[in-house]
């Protein structure tokens, strides 16, 4: 079993996926004020795909911006279909 993991690299405006400690995946973002975080662009590299990562890293990305009071516009396609799909983020999403 993988050890999954979510971080902020504010430095480079996205969150990592970390598995096994190798950044296996990652979102970019741009801020809206202190509040809000627009998901810009994700990825799954190519050697961890066709394990499900999207989905972990945009839930642990979702859980992640939650936790810290944020909220979140998913302009990426795949982050969009989502929290289309996941209406317990509905809370968080704002236009």
């Amino acid at each position: 079993m993988s050890d999954f993991d979510v971080q902020d690299n504010a430095a480079n405006h996205r969150f990592e996926l970390l598995v096994d400690g190798a950044v296996a995946g990652l979102a970019m973002y741009r801020r809206r004020g202190d509040t809000v975080v627009v998901v810009t662009h994700s990825e799954v590299n190519p050697e961890f795909r066709g394990r499900g990562l999207g989905n972990e890293l945009a839930q642990r990305t979702l859980d992640l911006i939650r936790s810290r009071g944020e909220k979140v516009v998913p302009i990426c396609p795949f982050f969009a279909r989502y929290v289309s799909e996941h209406p317990e983020y509905d809370d968080i999403v704002v236009e």
